[in-house]
């Protein structure tokens, strides 16, 4: 037995129902309300008015009073009463006959017939199929026939209304609606009177024991089967719950739901509906009626009459859960859904939910737990508070009064089992994530966040960084002391970051880097801190640490400024020419990022390709000046300026010539010559200095790209004559020429280069130029006529759409008016408005001087 549901309370006593009558007993009862009516064997029947009160305890009992006591004059026991409260009436079975009485009076009723005989028992229908109020159902068993009679009581007449016939003799009867659930001598049977049907359910010896047939509910039947069993059947025949196991000699059953009552020869037996369980077992001797009237049970012995009281449900659940029958506790609950306001069990449910959630959570059934709390819409704080300094020190969380367990807090639910702790440790952060996620922190986010950020930074938590990262609520006062004795200094620096602080965030990153606080968690923290710098809107905090940033590593510091926006629109924007004179004093991140201003962002600014270009020169000259210079150095060094002179014309040429002096740059000399357009200098030193006629050919196809065939033919020429010089020693110039020829015929005149080439140079040598130069002449030649033949078939196409959208003749006569002056025409010269109308010529002079904005012709035709 698990729960305690009812107490057994006397009601009335033997003194007060038949004083000194020593053969008095008790046959049959009957409540309604306050009265209780005792049906005797000596043929009376008792009044009594029962008083029910609650102690301060919660300890109810009974006072009664004795108020009537009718003898009925048969001499035979009273068999059953029953109340017809509408029509103040008792109905009595007495000798096999029912009585119509008063219930004020007890007085039988005499008129209309009101008497039925040779009756064996009968039963009240409590779901009557008559509409009229003042009307009240019986089935009765006859006596005598095999049938089942269906009488209409009214106050003053019993009428038959129906007469059905049955397979054997019933011996018990219970009704509802049409349905008539009778206990024959051999079996129990559903019978339908309204339309005949018959349902068998199970076979009954009534010989052995005395059937029990209860309606329990609506078109549902309580029935004493083989076995001591307890079956419910609906009018259908089937069964829709487990049955009851009670003992084989029970004589009478009661419901009270959720509960069976069942008396047998010495105990009260209450067994659940809800699970078929017995729940509780009560001691009582002598018992002969159990009954259960508008939900109170009452039950006699031969002299005397109790109340079994049931406990509240309220109580009752809660006994449950103190002896940690959780699902019996829930079970119960369930169960009395329907007989609860919709709001008061809202309330009572989700307390008795979250109280099993805190049982299983102490258990460690952690899943369990968890899927009670959400059903039970537990105050996550609650289950937070368990943990001791998780909740904000500022917290207004009061735990709930009464209490939802009995935990002091966790430790005290472990008794010192650290294994316990950090496996409810884990389950908070499982469960105040699936809240986060969820959204089911009801306001309470601070809380929560604080409280998870806490248990992350304990358990070393990779998530940690997450919640840091993403929005969240974390208290700033209560989570960086924990952060710090936790020594998470990086994450410490997120929260500040967070909360706006940025100044204290970088300065515990620092100190990081630093090595004045020791945290692992990132191992590029500085780059992570350039990187943070470089999107950081408060310039004031970037002027603040770049020369901490510059001062560690240039190159990657200056990422600072090279990776900020430099759009109008976007928040922390720096000036470029303030970043360029603070990098004044770290001359390799002033290189990297001139090199973002020219040669990514394209700035077209004279300073910034100027000063770039110096600082490219100055470190070639410096690595020249070494002895020995680095090869390789200065070749990358040299690569960088060439690439940067070509490309660029916003540097100032001169001021760099200037700058070079004397040193042996003569490739750069020659580019820088070029852009000042003087193109005989810079060939000369790329000819007679450098002697580098691949770079002279490429100087003339760089010098001419984008300036036109004229330009670039005249750098050619000047090349080949550079080549033709007389003078020049050995053979190798005119071999030059040749190869410049015979490789750039198309970029030279043929005509001007015959007249300067040596008569006596071989035709065979040039051979390759000469083909190329004719080939190229012809070429041209018959483009351009190809080019003159599509503009005349162009124009011959205009012509035809023209005369075809003229249109016909415009006649004029000396019959006919000008349009402006309405004078004839006197002579055929005119000239025509849009619309083909013809007006003089002078008129339309005229017209035109006048108005020229808004006289505009737009039919080009002057025929006339």
């Amino acid at each position: 037995m698990s729960v305690k549901a009812f107490e057994l309370v006397p009601a009335v006593g033997r003194e007060l129902l038949m004083g000194d009558k020593a053969l008095v007993n008790i046959e049959c009862i009957e409540c309604c309300g306050k009265h209780l009516y005792v049906g005797t064997n000596d043929c009376f029947i008792y009044h009594f008015l029962l008083e029910e009160s609650t102690s301060t305890k919660g300890k109810v009992t009974y006072s009664s009073q004795k108020l009537l006591h009718k003898y009925l004059g048969l001499k035979k026991p009273v068999s059953e009463l029953r109340a017809a409260s509408a029509l103040e009436r008792l109905i009595v079975l007495c000798d096999s006959t029912v009585l119509v009485v008063d219930m004020a009076n007890l007085e039988p009723v005499t008129s209309g017939g009101a008497r039925i005989k040779g009756v064996l028992a009968f039963c009240v229908n409590e779901n009557p199929v008559n509409g009229d109020p003042f009307c009240v159902e019986i089935g009765i068993i006859s006596a005598k026939r095999r049938t089942v009679q269906i009488y209409l009581v009214y106050e003053d007449r019993v009428q038959m209304a129906k007469e059905v016939s049955t397979p054997e003799q019933p011996c018990a009867i219970s009704l509802d609606g049409y349905f008539l659930c009778l206990a024959l001598s051999t079996q129990y049977i559903i019978l339908n009177y309204s339309t005949g049907a018959s349902q068998d359910l199970f076979p009954y010896d009534s010989q052995e024991k005395k059937p029990i047939v209860k309606r329990i509910g609506r078109e549902e039947f309580l029935l004493a089967a083989p076995g001591g069993l307890g079956m419910f059947a609906t009018a259908e025949g089937i069964s829709q719950r487990a049955p009851v196991s009670w003992s084989e000699s029970v004589m009478a059953a009661a419901v009270c739901f959720p509960y069976v009552v069942a008396l047998d020869e010495g105990f009260i037996t209450v067994h659940s509906m809800l699970d078929q369980q017995l729940k509780q077992t009560l001691s009582f001797r002598d018992g002969i009626i159990l009954q259960d009237f508008e939900g109170k049970v009452a039950l006699t012995s031969t002299k005397a009459v109790y109340m079994l009281v049931p406990l509240p449900l309220e109580k009752q659940i809660q006994d449950l859960l103190a002896g940690r029958h959780v699902e019996e506790a829930l079970v119960l609950t369930e169960g009395a859904r329907s007989n609860i306001p919709k709001e008061k069990f809202q309330v009572m449910h989700r307390r008795i939910l979250q109280q099993a959630g805190f049982i299983l959570f102490g258990q460690l059934q952690f899943s369990e737990a968890k899927e009670h709390f959400r059903r039970g819409q537990l105050d996550v704080r609650e289950l937070i508070s368990l943990y001791p300094l998780l909740l904000p020190a500022g917290s207004s969380f009061t735990r709930s009064h009464p209490p939802l367990h009995e935990f002091a807090d966790l430790n005290h639910l472990a008794q010192g089992d650290q294994g316990k702790v950090q496996r409810c440790k884990r389950f908070l952060i499982s469960y105040l994530r699936e809240v986060r996620s969820a959204d089911g922190s009801n306001g309470w986010r601070q809380d929560v966040d604080t409280a998870l950020l806490k248990l992350y930074a304990e358990a070393n938590h990779e998530s940690l960084l997450d919640l840091l990262a993403s929005d969240n609520a974390c208290l700033l006062p209560d989570s960086a002391p924990w952060l710090e004795k936790h020594c998470k200094y990086f994450a410490l620096g997120l929260l500040y970051h967070y909360n706006g602080q940025d100044d204290a965030a970088l300065q515990v990153w620092v100190r990081i880097v630093d090595g004045q606080l020791q945290d692992s968690t990132r191992s590029d923290l500085y780059e992570y801190i350039v990187d943070f710098l470089s999107f950081c809107p408060n310039l004031a905090v970037v002027w603040k640490y770049a020369d901490w940033a510059l001062s560690r590593t240039p190159k990657v510091g200056v990422q600072i400024f090279t990776r900020r926006p430099m759009e109008e629109e976007q928040l922390g924007k720096v000036n470029p020419d303030d970043v360029v004179k603070y990098l004044q004093n770290y001359s390799q991140a002033l290189v990297l990022y001139l090199e973002h201003l020219v040669l990514e962002k394209r700035m077209q600014k004279e300073c910034f390709h100027t000063q770039l270009a110096t600082l490219y020169l100055d470190r070639v000259l410096c690595l020249l000046a070494a002895s020995p210079p680095p090869a390789e150095e200065v070749t990358e060094a040299r690569a960088r300026l060439q690439l940067l002179l070509r490309e660029s014309s916003l540097y100032r040429v001169q001021f760099l010539l200037d700058k070079m002096g004397e040193a042996e740059l003569l490739q750069e000399r020659a580019t820088l010559h070029g852009k000042l357009e003087e193109h005989e200098k810079a060939l000369h030193i790329l000819v007679h200095r450098l002697k580098d006629a691949s770079a002279a050919e490429g100087y003339c196809v760089w010098a001419s790209a984008s300036r036109g065939s004229a330009y670039r033919q005249r750098l050619f020429h000047l090349l080949l004559g550079l080549y033709l010089e007389p003078g020049s020693a050995g053979d190798v110039q005119p071999v030059l020429a040749v190869d410049l020829l015979n490789r750039h015929a198309e970029a030279f005149d043929a005509v001007a280069v015959l007249q300067v080439l040596p008569e006596g140079w071989s035709l065979q040598l040039l051979r390759p130029f000469l083909s190329g130069a004719l080939r190229e002449r012809m070429h041209g030649r018959r483009t351009a006529q190809l080019a003159l033949g599509l503009a005349r078939s162009e124009n011959l196409l205009l012509h035809h759409d023209r005369l075809k959208y003229r249109g016909g003749p415009i006649f004029v006569s000396e019959k006919k008016g000008c349009h402006l002056c309405h004078n004839t025409f006197s002579e055929p010269d005119c000239v025509c408005l849009p619309g083909g109308v013809p007006v003089h010529m002078h008129c339309a002079a005229q017209r035109a001087r006048d108005s020229p904005s808004k006289r505009h012709c737009t039919n080009p035709s002057s025929h006339t």
